[in-house]
């Protein structure tokens, strides 16, 4: 059963915990939040799921009660102590440590299909899904967010909010009907709302290189500058090709990069590749 407000804060005060601010730490204390995680996901006996911050267990245990196979990870070393004494089963692999350094929670890179399921903490959630993006890719993931992440994630080309980030998710992933989720769902009650983003891989994602990752964030930084001045001297030919591409779609060298489409910055990853 997912734990309730009082069971959480009787629990804390068991452990001698107080929520740590800096590592994200609201506990979930709605069921049905936790529910609709598994509902959105799709989740089935067998399947292998990845959870991150998995604190007081309760999206963990119920995980483990649908038959999942978790591979989850906790930072905070009381949390995690707690964890592996109080879920004792074959199917949970925990581990301590940073996902932004480990985003898969040490699954291992076999080829099996996975899925990834987590109330993600704040702090983190830019670092690691950049990780998570450099593959190997999970099939599907449902993950609280801050409302604001979310919206930036799945913003559109035009927006303030469209940046790297939203390229590089929306190249691999299609979004999903999702779910708001109001402050009072956690202890202690965050300051802004939250979002269940739901996000579906496409059937042929694209992914990023390294160096094309980079190259692009480079731009988003210096958002205001024209294209003309930001790409000079970084692809081949001056990137007259590319220039030529984004004139058919009645954009120009004058452009700013929250203008251009997916699409051509996937374009633009090609030529780079041969700078």
């Amino acid at each position: 059963m997912p734990l309730s407000f009082s069971d959480t804060r009787e629990l804390l005060q068991k452990l001698g915990h107080s929520p740590r601010r800096f590592l994200g730490q609201n506990f979930l204390i709605d069921g049905n939040i936790v529910r609709k995680s598994l509902e959105l996901a799709a989740v089935a006996a067998g399947d292998r799921v990845v959870e991150v911050g998995p604190g007081l267990g309760t999206l963990t245990h119920t995980l483990l009660e649908a038959g999942a196979e978790v591979w989850a990870i906790e930072k905070d070393p009381t949390l995690f102590n707690y964890l592996k004494t109080e879920l004792d089963s074959p199917r949970l692999h925990l581990m301590e440590g940073d996902a932004v350094e480990h985003p898969l929670a040490a699954l291992p890179n076999d080829g099996t299909p996975f899925k990834i399921v987590a109330n993600l903490p704040y702090a983190i959630s830019t670092p690691w899904m950049d990780g998570v993006l450099g593959g190997p890719l999970p099939t599907r993931m449902v993950l609280m967010l801050q409302l604001e992440a979310a919206e930036r994630y799945v913003a559109d080309a035009g927006s303030k909010t469209f940046g790297a980030i939203s390229i590089f998710l929306q190249s691999a992933y299609e979004t999903a009907p999702g779910h708001r989720v109001a402050g009072n769902c956690f202890h202690p009650k965050p300051d802004v709302d939250s979002y269940l983003l739901h996000l579906v891989r496409r059937e042929n994602p694209y992914v990023f290189s390294s160096a094309a990752k980079q190259l692009i964030r480079a731009c988003f930084q210096q958002r205001r500058k024209q294209l003309g001045a930001l790409l000079r001297g970084k692809l081949p030919d001056d990137g007259a090709a590319w220039f030529l591409e984004l004139e058919a779609a009645g954009l120009s060298a004058k452009s700013r990069p929250e203008q251009v489409p997916l699409a051509l910055w996937q374009r633009l990853a090609a030529y780079s590749a041969l700078s």
